[in-house]
């Protein structure tokens, strides 16, 4: 996954609007190609972007982008950095395409959420086998390191993790993509640890061998 630049997965196939453009023409774009907004750009540089929730109450179709619109997104990101800053700001504004933008206020070409999560889903962190647990931590009684320890103290690796603050809380929630099909014997540890526990998605062994025995008594009883 080399560096995980921004740059690195730049789109440039969606023209961005200049200011003289039509409100119409935003519309038929943002129809084309499923998106609610649209870089404004002006010779190579970036002003801000328009929604569609914005340009449907303009007074005409035809009225020009800079006059049919009365705010212009600002967000944008630089090529140079790291693409997990995009997802977070995809995330955080719900934005259907995020334009890059140098320091210099240079339009590059934008990105796309779609190819991030591909590019996410192919990385062996989410695509290999394992299993996923969702804890609730106190923010000051979190630590990654005891988190590790139970992990691997069960003979598994943390593989991918992500937290996220609970709103009007002091609360984390910590989400943990972990190398082992079968959680089991981790959630057992954590309990002990009196974790919270959100919630686990896995294969339990145990859950299989009953599943396993009961394929096999039915199958005796349509002999």
């Amino acid at each position: 996954m080399q560096g995980m630049l921004v740059t690195e997965y730049l789109r440039n196939d969606i023209r961005p609007l200049g200011p003289l453009d039509l409100v119409d023409e935003a519309h038929q774009t943002m129809d084309d190609y499923k998106v609610s907004h649209l870089p404004v750009v002006d010779n190579g540089h970036y002003l801000g972007m328009v929604t569609e929730d914005d340009l449907l109450n303009a007074e005409s179709e035809k009225l020009s982008v800079k006059d049919g619109s009365t705010q212009l997104i600002r967000t944008s990101i630089e090529p140079d950095r790291h693409i997990f800053d995009a997802l977070s700001l995809f995330h955080i504004q719900h934005l259907s395409m995020l334009p890059v933008v140098d320091e210099k206020g240079e339009y590059h070409g934008y990105l796309y959420p779609e190819d991030i999560v591909d590019l996410l889903g192919g990385d062996l962190s989410f695509s290999g086998p394992g299993g996923i647990i969702v804890l609730e931590v106190n923010i000051n009684d979190y630590h990654l390191s005891e988190v590790a320890q139970i992990v691997e103290s069960n003979d598994a690796k943390i593989l991918a993790l992500y937290l996220s603050s609970v709103p009007d809380s002091t609360k984390l929630e910590l989400t943990l993509r972990i190398n082992n099909t079968d959680l089991s014997r981790i959630l057992e540890t954590f309990n002990r640890y009196n974790y919270t526990i959100l919630a686990s998605y896995h294969q339990s062994l145990h859950a299989l061998d009953l599943k396993d025995r009961f394929d096999a008594f039915m199958k005796y009883l349509n002999m």
